[in-house]
């Protein structure tokens, strides 16, 4: 296999690359880490004629915190991310699944914005940052606009993106005082696998400890990663406890729809995700109880 013939584009600005993708559309395709497109072309996948190349727009590149919330540019690298992270406790979760993710060298190029934009079911990013209320911001020579990640995908490699739109930002509001998050992941083999089945949570307490609000996510068992809306009701206003636990975990493995293939059959993804949302929801919480104090 090789890389079929293409003509490449350097963008440097975002609207103009905004400008290059409407001229070239549908035929065009949004360069950042390369670690996914240049597969799929490879592949035969994908056989776009024109790729714009966004690498060298420096404000995408970025990674700020402010009392609102964490903006992470679109070009950020998954290992940039998870530095960030891990340095800053209200947004540790999110290295749940930056730590995870490929091997080291895929995460030195690899960026948040191509995790997100290429719609893969088994992506990691989406069920913690979906969990965490996470906005993505859609940029174009006709403006600005910002969604809930949960509404972006619409089906495998597929999402709301328009042919003239960059993936400029993705934005997490801050934690409110009593919360907590995690991701739980499964995979054949540490590094280089992708996940079997991934869970996101992300819990809220009142001022009695019951469960006021609360957001359960899956990848890898559906079409796109996705909210479970059934599971997030089958914890607000109780107690956390076995019983609730249970409630959310079936609530999930009821709305997965899991493929069969060499890396697990469809049973077998459903008890593995009943299991992560229990470990999910149970990291949430007392990580939540933690910050609680």
């Amino acid at each position: 296999m090789h890389i079929p013939d293409f003509i490449l584009h350097e963008a440097t600005s975002l609207l103009d690359a905004s400008r290059l993708l409407a001229e070239h559309a549908p035929d065009a395709r949004v360069l950042a880490g390369g670690t996914d497109l240049l597969v799929d072309l490879k592949s035969g996948r994908d056989n776009a004629r024109h790729v714009v190349s966004i690498r060298n727009i420096p404000e995408l590149q970025e990674i700020r915190v402010s009392d609102s919330g964490l903006t992470i540019g679109a070009t950020a690298t998954v290992a940039d991310l998870d530095t960030f992270t891990k340095s800053l406790p209200p947004y540790r979760p999110i290295a749940d699944a930056t730590s995870q993710m490929a091997a080291m060298q895929i995460r030195n190029m690899a960026t948040v914005g191509g995790n997100i934009g290429s719609a893969v079911p088994c992506a990691d990013l989406p069920p913690i940052l979906i969990a965490m209320h996470a906005l993505v911001t859609l940029e174009s020579t006709n403006g600005e606009r910002t969604i809930p990640l949960e509404d972006f995908f619409t089906g495998p490699r597929a999402t709301v993106r328009r042919d003239d739109e960059v993936l400029k930002a993705v934005i997490v509001p801050a934690p409110t005082a009593r919360s907590g998050s995690a991701y739980e992941r499964f995979a054949l083999r540490d590094g280089n696998a992708i996940a079997v089945a991934g869970v996101g949570a992300g819990i809220e307490l009142d001022a009695s400890d019951t469960i006021s609000a609360a957001r359960i996510t899956m990848s890898a068992v559906a079409p796109m990663p996705c909210l479970v809306g059934s599971a997030g009701e089958a914890l607000v206003g109780y107690p956390f406890g076995e019983e609730t636990l249970e409630a959310a975990a079936a609530a999930v493995a009821r709305a997965a729809q899991p493929i069969c293939d060499v890396r697990g059959s469809a049973g077998f993804r459903i008890e593995i995700v009943d299991v992560l949302t229990r470990r999910a929801v149970m990291r949430a919480y007392e990580l939540a109880m933690e910050v609680a104090g």
